[in-house]
């Protein structure tokens, strides 16, 4: 029921009603009126409604709501576009007076073939001042709604190191390289960028799942020797690794392109379509959104766009909602929820994002005290824009978490990222994440003995094969994690789908696998290699955790004893009842199999799928599988729910 609306549009006037006939023109109006309606204790019971009429709102600052701004179980408040219309929340300005570049030294720089295609702004004119860092959390440009790409080389794909020339030699287990960011580069294209202003590279400079950008400090064009600024890499340089040039004028080469003179102030760019046609926009706030300690707040409806930190910031409170909201051409996170209770994220379209989709943490380790957050039915790809690793669709930490219903895909590393307990991540439809990394997990967590009793089930994982088709995971529980049930999922065309590192007390069942190479994947790192990590990281972090008291005792009884019960072994661990066809099935190691169970399994047997896969995963109703226990699959509710 709704006890009482008031109304938001673009022609609106602050000093009017907030009356559909005489709307406010700004949302902070309305809040404001909100709470001189609750200060007067004359707040009904049913739905507060504001809403927002169809248009375009230039924001200049974000909307900002704290513990007075809270609606109730009976009174919640919400922020709603009008029905059927389109209502956007810009966080940047238009920029309009584009002409011909004609600066001879900028022409210079430049391809002759695209000279006469580039146009430049004065952004200093329209008074933008503050530029950010080539390096993160920066001004962007937005073209007819969509992100273009800061000057690079090459334009597509990576350079290769060919050699390092740093003089600080590091061999981890027997991968060789050097701490000194001095290398070596292949062909001829970077002896152009002598003379840029201000020319960075971003690159995976040792590992295949991890990046940083750097700027240049110099460039020996004969020995083709590139030295960039430190701080270097933490890990090192590596021959073979990959890296782009970019933020680069002599690249600016192909539509779509931009590049700003920082000391002008002056956007160069190349653009996709006819410039007098099209809406260039450049971000220059920080948020769109910020939430504190305030409960009963639902947002629904609206496109957040062109901020260059986290679109929208819930701290603390309960019972909050962002609603079948478009998230998209952000700089940050789409979505951080932090503390609270009981908030979710419904329903959303999150798209071109510079790091995540969408952020939650919450909860009591210590208490195991759920959080009680949610991330239901969004669709969310084509994040990791600009920080490419770690950056997940969704991240979840803390106590019982739940995703669930979500479609991600297209992006350059992890799907979801969990740490913590007793989460819940099901009916997901996960692909072709972890493109640009190896050593990678669509769904990923490690490193801890103390974080159990999360559930991955249910989901569905196709075509997940890491860079350059070199594998990736498609559930990793690195480096010793513990106590996570695989359980009803399907995987297709996943190199090493499910991946148990060295970790204890994980089962792995009613799964299925078709074309996974290999299916199954459990090693016994910390009795080798990873040894180092038993008596520090693992062990510390456990003795964080009260992990012999009662609570911790009867909810994880395998952890009591585990310091005296070969802590390094990878006990307990359960591979049951799976159907494998096609790949391979067993990746188990040698030192790992005797501690492992592994029965009733149909393997390279035909299962009676009602169709080939991928066209159904269905089984027939007198599949060999049921024999063994297998469990149907409620495929039905797999994926997005609209």
């Amino acid at each position: 029921m709704t006890a009482l609306t008031l109304y938001v549009a673009v022609d609106g006037n602050d000093s009017w009603s907030g009356q559909a006939n005489k709307p406010f023109a700004t949302i902070e109006r309305a809040r404001d009126e909100i709470r001189k309606i609750k200060k007067s204790g004359n707040i009904p019971e049913g739905e507060i409604i504001i809403e927002i009429k169809g248009g375009t709102y230039y924001r200049d600052q974000a909307f900002v709501l704290n513990s007075e701004d809270s609606g109730s179980e009976k009174s919640p408040i919400i922020y709603q576009a009008s029905k059927g219309e389109e209502v956007r929340f810009v966080g940047g300005k238009q920029v309009k007076d584009f002409s011909k570049v004609t600066d001879k030294d900028v022409l210079d720089r430049l391809d002759p073939e695209v000279r006469d295609k580039i146009y430049q702004a004065d952004l200093k004119a329209i008074g933008i001042e503050d530029f950010g860092n080539v390096n993160g959390g920066g001004i962007e440009l937005f073209y007819n709604d969509k992100p273009m790409t800061l000057a690079r080389y090459p334009n597509d794909g990576f350079i290769k190191i060919v050699g390092l020339v740093g003089g600080d030699p590091v061999d981890v287990r027997g991968t060789k390289g050097d701490k000194i960011g001095k290398f070596i580069y292949e062909g001829e294209r970077p002896n152009r960028w002598v003379g840029e202003k201000d020319a960075w590279v971003h690159g995976y400079w040792f590992w295949d799942w991890s990046d940083q950008r750097h700027p240049i400090e110099s460039i020996d064009t004969e020995k083709h020797i590139i030295s960039v600024k430190p701080p270097y890499h933490g890990y090192g340089y590596r021959v073979g690794q990959w890296f782009y040039g970019l933020n680069i004028l002599a690249e600016l080469d192909m539509p779509g392109e931009w590049y700003l003179d920082r000391e002008t102030g002056i956007l160069y760019f190349m653009p996709p379509s006819p410039i007098e046609n099209g809406q260039a926009i450049v971000s220059v706030q920080k948020t769109h959104v910020n939430m504190e300690n305030v409960s009963y707040v639902t947002i629904k409806g609206i496109t957040f766009e062109a901020v260059r930190g986290t679109a929208i910031n819930i701290q603390g409170g309960n019972d909050n909602k962002i609603v079948n909201c478009t998230l998209r051409n952000i700089g940050s996170w789409a979505i951080n929820v932090s503390g609270g209770k009981n908030n979710g994220v419904i329903g959303c379209d999150i798209y071109e994002i510079g790091d995540g989709g969408i952020s939650m943490s919450g909860g009591d380790r210590k208490k195991l005290e759920p959080a009680g957050h949610y991330a239901e039915n969004n669709d969310i790809h084509n994040y990791g824009r600009w920080n490419r690793m770690y950056q997940s669709g969704i991240s979840m930490s803390g106590v019982g978490i739940r995703a669930n219903n979500n479609l991600i895909y297209d992006a350059p590393h992890i799907a979801i990222f969990f740490s913590g307990n007793d989460h819940i991540i099901e009916f997901n439809e996960i692909y072709n994440v972890c493109y640009e990394s190896n050593d990678a997990g669509a769904i990923y967590a490690g490193r801890n003995w103390s974080m159990r009793g999360t559930e991955i089930r249910y989901n569905y994982f196709h075509h997940i094969n890491g860079f350059e088709g070199k594998g990736c995971v498609g559930v990793y529980l690195d480096d010793m994690f513990c106590g996570t049930l695989i359980y009803g999922n399907i995987f297709y065309k996943v190199t090493m789908a499910a991946f148990i590192g060295g970790g204890r007390d994980c089962t792995i069942e009613n799964n299925i696998f078709v074309d996974c190479v290999p299916a199954i994947h459990i090693d016994a790192r910390a009795m080798n290699w990873a040894s180092y990590h038993v008596a520090t990281t693992m062990t510390e972090t456990l003795k964080e955790m009260p992990y012999q008291n009662e609570l911790w005792s009867k909810r994880y009884p395998e952890l009591v004893n585990i310091l005296d019960d070969e802590p390094a072994a990878p006990k307990g661990n359960l591979v049951i009842r799976n159907i494998s066809v096609g790949g391979k099935w067993d990746g188990i190691y040698n030192e790992a199999r005797p501690y492992v169970t592994v029965k009733d399994n149909l393997v390279d047997q035909d299962p009676k799928f009602v169709k080939t896969p991928p066209e159904s995963f269905q089984l027939s109703d007198d599949s060999p599988a049921y024999k063994l226990g297998f469990k149907p699959i409620p495929i039905e509710k797999i994926g997005l729910k609209r």
